[in-house]
């Protein structure tokens, strides 16, 4: 093609390329030297038959990540938002497949789930399908509201957290996961020990979280009050002797 070529010049890539096409055409349509035919005649007989369409879809290149849990209100985590799978998978592993713009959730070899993916700059956003829910949608994604009446209920000092928490970060969302941290301590130790280990928690911390209520819990210093107070204002335990044992009142 290139020596068929050499020879001539071309002023614009429209008509190099409508000579080259003319050249190809042409090398197609020759005859073959040991067998019938020619090449475009293969083609056009056992070739092109076989072709399809291509995707309507073009094709992606993706990243799997595996092992991702999906979480009791049927919905897997990634980049800090989060993405609905049918509720009857929660508790399982799936993986995630992602590309520039989309989310699959796969199981083995099924697909699960497809979503858009949220924006990058979003933050504990939810992204749910109505068919993923159970029936009735029993399940509803936690906001700022449904964490502070949870909170209401449970008492003034834990209460106090839950907004101290809330008030502590710059978008109320990112406060949702830290403040539901502390209140299902409710469900591990009663509602009643952690509105008590939250007011020991207030006495010392100015935002607790549950890094600071947990040990309170766990070694239960909210059923006995805050003795770490007590000893520091009266150190005066053990035996206390008089001047006399020692001849003072000899001097």
């Amino acid at each position: 093609m290139i020596a068929a070529l050499r020879q001539t010049t071309f002023t614009s890539l429209e008509t190099l390329r409508q000579a080259i096409g003319e050249r190809i055409s042409a090398y197609n349509a020759a005859p073959f030297q040991k067998r019938p035919g020619s090449r475009a005649g293969v083609f056009t007989t056992e070739e092109q038959p076989l072709l399809h369409r291509l995707p309507a879809v073009r094709f992606e290149v993706s990243t799997w990540v595996r092992g991702r849990r999906v979480a009791r209100d049927g919905h897997v985590t990634w980049a800090r938002n989060h993405y609905s799978v049918p509720w009857t998978h929660a508790g399982e592993h799936v993986d995630l497949r992602l590309t520039a713009t989309t989310l699959e959730v796969w199981s083995a070899d099924s697909r699960l789930a497809s979503h858009q993916l949220l924006a990058a700059t979003a933050v504990n956003r939810y992204s749910t399908r109505e068919a993923d829910l159970p029936a009735g949608g029993a399940w509803r994604a936690w906001d700022p509201g449904r964490v502070r009446a949870w909170a209401n209920r449970i008492g003034e000092a834990t209460a106090t957290v839950v907004e101290r928490i809330f008030a502590s970060v710059p978008v109320a969302e990112q406060g949702i996961d830290p403040a539901l941290a502390v209140l299902r301590l409710s469900r591990r130790y009663s509602a009643t020990r952690l509105e008590a280990a939250a007011r020991i928690g207030l006495d010392s911390v100015g935002s607790p979280r549950y890094a600071h209520l947990q040990p309170i819990l766990a070694t239960g210093r909210d059923r006995a009050g805050d003795r770490s107070v007590a000893s520091a204002e009266d150190p005066g335990t053990g035996f206390v002797r008089g001047a006399s044992y020692y001849g003072g009142d000899q001097l």
